[in-house]
């Protein structure tokens, strides 16, 4: 049985967030304008809100930020700064742009445009949604951005929705090897204060492109521990809560708690270029000693499903595509082999989620050391490859919707989020098959080609796919709830 929180207990954590969410502008009660919403974003920034790595996320969310393309539910490109594209040969594409202002007056220009795209593609490390690919965007006419891949890239409009491609102004870029979204961006609503790792405030950005929004600003709260985002909802401090724990999901009004199906793989990462798990045999040891229906069942009490690939149910088409794992090694004995098992704990079930597994991989014969941090002290560490083992919450297509740049980024020599520190000759033969197929049907036989490559190496073993519960006040309409975790507030969200 897992522990449950006491509801007194849960109650007197919510004087924790009191007078964290007062307005700093516009109307607290509701007005024609429309009001202020609070949101508590449960990972704060872990990168000084930089649009190339994990903050990109936060920023897309509330609506500060967009690239060149969104994505749609289907997982399709849809028309955002650019109002269209067309393909002139394999590597080179014309986006037109649309009329549309940076947040600091300038406008959205052919040349701005290319600037912007050109600090992503020379930025280190490499954002996610560029491993392995290299691109130059050019000024064409007044209106026009003429962008060309150093190979053949067939989903360049997908790979633009990313989050961490969104497209600032020049003032975004000042100070060397920084940059700064601070009121240079082009979404709905204008990034104006940040405070520190605590809180943020946004206003809404009156001539944004798509119209104003509802709600005449956001005052944010970062708040890693998710029982005092379910009591703030609870309590009406905020409006929208991010990633409630399962555990609290029966204290929210059911009216009040949406569980969106999503293309997160929560997954144990095994250190594969070091340690232990430099040993395939240890690698396949652990992957038997682990047990992810109890997981599902236990941790997730149904907001979950057993891990089943790289890829989850939320991706519709990968069960009928999914073959078994190629060139698993047999298992061996790990005879008290002493391994590092860290997590992070701005999502509440996953430190759970490890000592589970800590227990099945003690009662299998390792001697296993825990360590959960919260993830903005823990990213550089895991990066680095400093852990034998480490369980991590995945959104496979959050990068740009395509199902092979996640493989690209996480498990390839070169890729720039590997934090299993993969490096195999037949994975990267096959993730570079999967990247060179253009067309849709054979890019995802590909794509599971590899995860079958991949999943044989035993560097990653699945553990559930998740469903993300929200808390989304009674007051607040229009949340953007969607698989890819891209969105939260529009133009149309509010109270």
């Amino acid at each position: 049985m897992r522990p449950r929180l006491r509801p007194l207990v849960a109650l007197a954590l919510a004087p924790v967030l009191a007078g964290c969410f007062a307005s700093n502008g516009g109307s607290e009660t509701g007005t024609d304008d429309g009001s202020r919403l609070r949101v508590a974003l449960a990972f704060p920034p872990a990168e000084n809100l930089s649009p190339y790595g994990a903050d990109s996320t936060i920023l897309s969310r509330l609506g500060v930020t967009e690239g060149l393309t969104a994505l749609d539910a289907n997982g399709t490109a849809t028309p955002a700064l650019a109002a269209s594209w067309r393909q002139e040969d394999d590597r080179t594409w014309l986006f037109t742009l649309r009329e549309a202002t940076f947040q600091d007056g300038s406008k959205v220009t052919p040349a701005a445009v290319a600037a912007a795209l050109a600090h992503a593609a020379q930025a280190k490390p490499a954002p996610a949604a560029l491993a392995g690919v290299t691109l130059t965007a050019k000024a064409q006419g007044a209106g026009g951005v003429r962008i060309t891949t150093g190979a053949p890239d067939p989903i360049l409009p997908l790979r633009l929705s990313s989050p961490s491609l969104a497209v600032l102004s020049a003032k975004a870029y000042e100070e060397k090897g920084d940059v700064d979204p601070v009121g240079t961006a082009t979404g709905p609503y204008e990034l104006t204060k940040v405070m520190g790792a605590t809180a943020a405030t946004l206003d809404r950005y009156d001539d944004y492109w798509g119209g104003r929004a509802q709600a005449t600003g956001i005052d944010v709260k970062f708040v890693a521990d998710g029982t005092a985002r379910a009591s703030a909802l609870r309590t009406d401090q905020v409006d929208l809560a991010e990633a409630i724990p399962v555990a609290q999901a029966a204290t929210l009004d059911k009216a009040t708690r949406e569980a969106t199906a999503t293309t997160r793989t929560t997954s144990l990462l095994l250190n594969s270029g070091k340690g232990p798990f430099k040993d395939a045999a240890l690698r396949a040891a652990a992957r038997q000693a682990v047990d992810a229906s109890a997981l599902a069942k236990d941790v997730y009490e149904g907001y979950a499903d057993a891990g089943a690939g790289i890829y989850g149910p939320a991706v519709t088409w990968a069960a009928g595509k999914r073959t078994g794992p190629v060139g698993r090694a047999g298992a061996g004995k790990p005879d008290g082999a002493r391994i590092t098992l860290a997590t992070y704990d701005n999502r509440p079930e996953l430190p759970e989620v490890a000592q589970v597994l800590k227990q099945q991989l003690d009662k299998a014969g390792f001697d296993v050391t825990l360590e959960v941090r919260e993830y903005s002290r823990l990213e550089s560490d895991a990066l680095a490859g400093k852990f034998d083992a480490f369980v991590l919450a995945r959104n496979t297509l959050v990068d740009t919707g395509d199902p092979v740049s996640v493989l690209a980024s996480d498990y390839t020599c070169d890729g720039g989020y590997n934090i299993a520190r993969l490096c195999d000759k037949d994975v990267d033969r096959a993730v570079a098959k999967a990247e060179r197929t253009t067309d849709t049907a054979g890019r995802q036989d590909a794509a599971m080609a590899a995860e079958a490559r991949i999943l044989g190496t035993d560097a990653v073993v699945p553990l559930v796919h998740q469903r993300i519960i929200t808390g989304v006040g009674t007051a607040v309409s229009g949340a953007l709830l969607d698989p890819y975790e891209r969105t939260l507030v529009g133009i149309g969200t509010r109270r």
